[in-house]
């Protein structure tokens, strides 16, 4: 008699092409596909004792796989419908974002590298504690505290070097432009002014 892994090779050897294709023709997406396949054949694995032998496991596979389909569709459904959910409240929560010139912070914040980001958007757009931190991030609360000094640190650098940028860019456009200050151009070299 035949271990129950080698009876579950046989299995997915003889009927996995068949049922992939199966569910790729019935989903959007063939990720979804591979999911549904797979979640068909755990719950193949997890009752292989009700798998009818020789030719009827295939129909047997197809109705696990059928039901499988409908829960994926269940769950497509009900994403969806949190997600029209959320968007006919997102105005509420998040007013539409007013056209504006990004603050030195804004700007300073996007140079960062995206551990960075995260960690002060966390902190000061979520607020969250540095406990809270370390759970969201998978962080110990030594690491977050060490990672958010950084942050800032990096923060209060690039800050500088916007406000930098900023005050060369505006000495360059205040500076002289090769014309007298009064009005008067200077004579070129080897030509006499004339009153």
């Amino acid at each position: 008699m035949s271990s129950p892994e080698d009876r579950f090779s046989a299995l997915f050897d003889t009927t996995h092409v068949g049922l992939l294709g199966y569910a790729v023709r019935r989903v959007a997406d063939p990720a979804d596909a591979a999911d549904v396949v797979a979640e068909t054949y755990l719950v193949a694995w997890r009752r292989l004792e009700d798998v009818p032998p020789g030719a009827e496991a295939r129909p047997w596979l197809f109705g696990v796989a059928r039901r499988v389909l409908a829960n994926h569709y269940r769950g497509e459904r009900r994403r969806i419908a949190l997600a029209d959910r959320l968007r006919d409240s997102l105005h509420h929560v998040v007013p539409p974002p007013e056209l504006h010139e990004p603050t030195v912070v804004e700007r300073a914040v996007e140079r960062l590298g995206d551990d960075d980001r995260e960690l002060l958007r966390l902190l000061a757009w979520e607020e969250l504690a540095r406990e809270e931190i370390a759970v969201a991030m998978g962080l110990s609360r030594a690491t977050v505290r060490v990672r958010l000094h950084r942050a800032r640190t990096r923060l209060r650098e690039a800050m500088a070097d916007i406000e930098a940028e900023m005050d060369r860019v505006a000495l360059q456009r205040t500076a002289p432009s090769g014309h007298d200050s009064h009005g008067w151009a200077s004579a070129r070299p080897g030509t006499e002014e004339t009153s």
